[in-house]
């Protein structure tokens, strides 16, 4: 049985679980949360929140190692990470966008007690982006202070770009760690299914239907920002930049989307999806080995609008109001831990912590959407390796306009 598998059958036996002891035995339900569901849910929690620091670090440095090489930093490369810029940015303002208007964290009555929140209001813009760089980044890491981790590791990235074969050891070191590290999400997500099972479990048992209702409009949300982002702002893209039919590429690359989504994986899907582009949608290979590998490391539109719908709806639950500077801070992180979003399942719901953190908010509300996660995670991954392709067929197609391939 696989791992997705296993998490939607915890999933339905927690809601169960948590239903029948909401309705039935709510004396029986108390202990049991005491001593079962919370102290698993919350390792679980603690798991996921321990990766956060050095995988952000790690990714982010080696994803921009490989874009500061000087062969790779030209015109194609600037079209795709402008592509990719723009695109993960209209992602999450479409997910912030969408989670006001339909408002799924007001949709139930939830209890957040024991769910520790700081009141602490966001800084000023200004403030923030005065403070972005790091006086004293041993003190970043120990105060998991996410943005300036993210600009002390794009530093450490161009450095070891600039400096080439002088520092082997240290990338080698890097890409070790990295090892290292998605070798640790794969086993905390192999303990998702017990920790979905708890959560959902407490939540439920917790909140009752109101719970179910509030998550179900949550993830509602989410899959119609995704249909959303994928119809329009790809198919925007190939109509107008590629001057090619939205339908046929869709078709064409329908495949590789529906790999991604059984595998939830960018990484795995890699080698289906660069052949789909190269067979079906006519992608060179220099330009798909180039922008679809890229893409599949920093190009995560579908896991920026989750981070985008999980934080407001974690700020209705909690009853607090967004600033608009607020707002602009939860773009800018999620845009960049999307860049630092590994291409392996599972690994959203670590960035969302980074996010959460950014504004003050509970990292504790993950609880109540991570039930649901890896069925959107499914959805996700298709969405994200779909704007992979999207790109590299506007990369191809302009770089043939102007007669360079």
């Amino acid at each position: 049985m696989n791992l997705s598998v296993k998490i939607i059958i915890a999933l339905v036996l927690g809601a169960i679980t948590g239903i029948l002891l909401n309705v039935f035995a709510p004396d029986l339900f108390p202990p049991l949360d005491k001593y079962l569901f919370s102290p698993v849910g919350k390792i679980f929690i603690s798991l996921i929140t321990m990766l956060v620091v050095l995988i952000v670090f790690i990714s982010i440095a080696l994803g921009t190692a490989g874009l500061g090489d000087p062969k790779k930093l030209g015109r194609i490369g600037l079209k795709t990470i402008s592509y990719f810029l723009v695109t993960t940015s209209v992602a999450i303002v479409i997910g912030i966008g969408l989670a006001y208007l339909l408002e799924p964290g007001n949709a139930g009555t939830f209890e957040t007690e024991g769910l520790e929140y700081s009141s602490e209001k966001a800084p000023p813009i200004s403030e923030t982006l005065l403070n972005i760089v790091p006086t004293n980044p041993i003190q970043s890491f120990a105060e998991a202070n996410m943005l300036q981790i993210i600009v002390f590791a794009i530093f450490v990235g161009f450095a070891l770009a600039m400096l080439g074969t002088k520092v082997d050891k240290v990338q080698e070191l890097l890409e070790q760690g990295n090892e290292i590290m998605m070798y640790l999400v794969n086993l905390v997500i192999k303990f998702a299914p017990y920790g979905t099972f708890a959560l959902l479990a407490s939540a439920i048992g917790t909140q009752g239907l109101d719970a179910i209702k509030a998550m179900g409009l949550y993830m509602i949300v989410v899959v119609l920002a995704l249909v959303i982002h994928g119809l329009f702002t790809y198919g925007s893209s190939i109509l107008l930049l590629a001057k090619q039919n939205p339908i046929k590429f869709f078709k064409g690359f329908a495949p590789a989307m529906g790999v991604a989504f059984s595998t939830s994986s960018s990484n795995a899907t890699l080698p289906v999806s660069m052949s789909v582009a190269q067979k079906n949608l006519g992608v060179p290979k220099a330009i798909s080995s180039f922008v679809q590998p890229l893409g599949a490391t920093i190009n995560m539109d579908g896991t920026a609008i989750m981070q985008g719908v999980a934080t407001v709806f974690i700020a209705q639950v909690y009853d607090v109001n967004l600033t608009w500077t607020a707002l602009l801070i939860v773009v800018m992180t999620a845009v960049l831990a999307s860049i630092g979003t590994a291409g392996v399942p599972g690994v959203g719901l670590i960035m969302l912590a980074m996010v959460l953190s950014a504004v003050n908010l509970p990292v504790e509300g993950i609880a109540l959407i991570i039930g649901i996660d890896r069925l959107l995670d499914m959805a996700r991954t298709a969405v994200n390796i779909t704007g992979d392709a999207a790109c590299a067929v506007v990369v191809a197609e302009t770089e043939e306009r102007a007669g360079r391939v």
